[in-house]
Formats: structure tokens, C-alpha cells, sequence
């Protein structure tokens, strides 16, 4: 009888080993797979003028807006960091301001192919003074905030279109309608 139960506590023992140093093999085998994952994967860039296609369109409402778009063309994701620096016309002195109130709880953040969307405001009768623009003149901001890369300038559509002191422009949003609400 002795001898069977040193049989049988030899063997669990010995499974109880086995078990261990498999469980060992796989966890490190896990890491490594891990390890070479996180190597590979593309880390997420600003967005910028050069891995973005830009498109400004006119919309029939809200009254004096337009739709700035901004679609991810890179192959990595990327981060559109607060509100796209805009300035109205080739003589413009200063970007337009920002709409505080159009933040969004996180950075947008756009897959390849995906969109981000920011609603400018052109004018209304409170305004003061004004000018016709034809052309948008575009810098994205890096996570500071700071302009980035290059202006990228857009034709305006219909030949042009009027801006006064109120004018501003949201946030960057994931959709055209939280862009427009502002």
C-alpha cells in the first residue's frame, strides 16, 4: 500500500511540474508574442495637411455656415488635436476664433479612410465689419495646441463667401451634425 501511494504522489508531483514549466514556456511565448505586437504596431500620428484630404462645402442650414472635412488619407491612424487654425482670404491678420463651448470630451481620433468634420460660422447681424473671402487658408494644431506642417488653402465655393467679426470654428467632431450644432 505504501509503495502505491509513494507511486501516485511521485506522479502528481511530477504532473505538478510538468504543468508548471508548460504554463512557464507559454506565458513567455505570450510575452514574446506581445513584446513583437507592440514593435510592430503603427504608433498614431498628428493629423497634417500632408496625410489629410480637406474639403470645405456651403450648408443650407444653419444659415452662414460652412462644413470643413477632413478625411485621413495616411496609412496610420491619426489625432485631430483641437480646432483646424483657419484664416479667411489671402489678407487675413488673424485665424478665426475658436468655438470653446464645441469641445469634445476626447480627441478625434481617425482611422485610415475615417473623417473628422469642423463647422465654421461666417457671420451673423451682430458682427461688425466684414470682408467677401475666396479662399480658406487651413493649418491642423499638434497636441500642444501649435499650428503644424503647411497651410493647405481652399477655394471657397460660389466665388467666394462673406465673413464678419463673429466668425468662428468648432472643434474637430466625428460627425457633421455635432459640427453644425455649434
Amino acid at each position: 500500500m505504501r509503495i502505491a501511494t509513494r507511486f501516485v504522489s511521485r506522479a502528481a508531483a511530477s504532473s505538478m511540474v510538468v504543468a508548471a514549466a508548460l504554463a512557464l514556456v507559454g506565458f513567455q511565448a505570450a510575452e514574446q508574442t506581445a513584446s513583437a505586437a507592440t514593435k510592430k504596431a503603427p504608433s498614431a500620428v498628428t493629423c497634417t495637411t500632408a496625410n489629410t484630404k480637406l474639403t470645405v462645402t456651403k450648408v443650407s442650414r444653419p444659415i452662414n455656415h460652412l462644413l470643413l472635412k477632413a478625411t485621413n488619407t495616411g496609412s496610420r491612424t491619426c489625432y485631430a488635436y483641437y480646432a483646424p487654425y483657419l484664416r479667411a482670404g489671402a489678407d487675413a491678420q488673424a485665424p478665426l476664433a475658436w468655438a470653446e463651448e464645441s469641445t469634445p470630451q476626447a480627441v478625434v481620433t481617425l482611422e485610415p479612410g475615417q473623417s473628422a468634420y469642423a463647422g465654421i460660422t461666417t457671420s451673423t447681424p451682430d458682427g461688425e465689419g466684414g470682408t467677401k473671402a475666396k479662399t480658406l487658408g487651413v493649418y491642423f494644431t499638434n497636441k500642444k495646441a501649435n499650428g503644424t506642417n503647411k497651410e493647405k488653402t481652399l477655394k471657397l465655393p460660389k466665388g467666394g463667401v462673406f465673413f464678419n467679426s463673429t466668425a468662428t470654428v468648432t472643434y474637430w467632431q466625428d460627425n457633421a451634425k455635432d459640427a453644425l450644432f455649434w
